[in-house]
């Protein structure tokens, strides 16, 4: 089954306006999957580690890591970790330098059937502007 995560930018070092996607994938995608799914659909260029982490806040001290070093960032299935804890949220945090951090969220759409020629992860929807993963990239750039 197809099921839709919403990925809400909190923050990042060059982060100046708001953005959001909902993408579809399929419920048994790893965080390894979502991963590359946000990295497409904000274009960055894959050049430093990640992690997921679940914590109450974006900024909260008690975080429960999601990560290679434990390995359910490639064997936890997306669609056995929702409904997270209660005063929980998930969050993805990529390049520690810089600081981006997303938020994810299950959309209350309805897990579908894969639909016949589309290929899955895909971003559905897209609000605000796409941010710049570095501040000299011009902002002409953008597709």
């Amino acid at each position: 089954m197809i099921m839709t995560v919403k990925v809400t930018l909190v923050r990042g070092r060059y982060c100046q306006d708001e953005w959001a996607a909902n993408i579809e994938l399929d419920e048994s995608s790893t965080l390894g999957d979502l991963h590359e799914a946000i990295q497409d659909a904000v274009k960055f260029d894959r050049d430093h580690l990640y992690c997921f982490y679940q914590s109450r806040t974006d900024r909260s001290g008690n975080r429960e890591f999601l990560d290679e070093e434990n390995g359910r960032i490639f064997s936890e299935p997306l669609g056995a970790m929702f409904p997270l804890p209660a005063k929980q949220s998930l969050f993805y945090l990529f390049d520690w330098g810089d600081n981006w951090v997303f938020k994810i969220t299950k959309s209350r759409k309805r897990p579908h059937a894969p639909v016949k020629g589309v290929t899955y992860p895909r971003m559905e929807s897209e609000l605000g502007k796409k941010p710049n993963q570095y501040s000299f990239e011009d902002e002409g750039d953008e597709e």
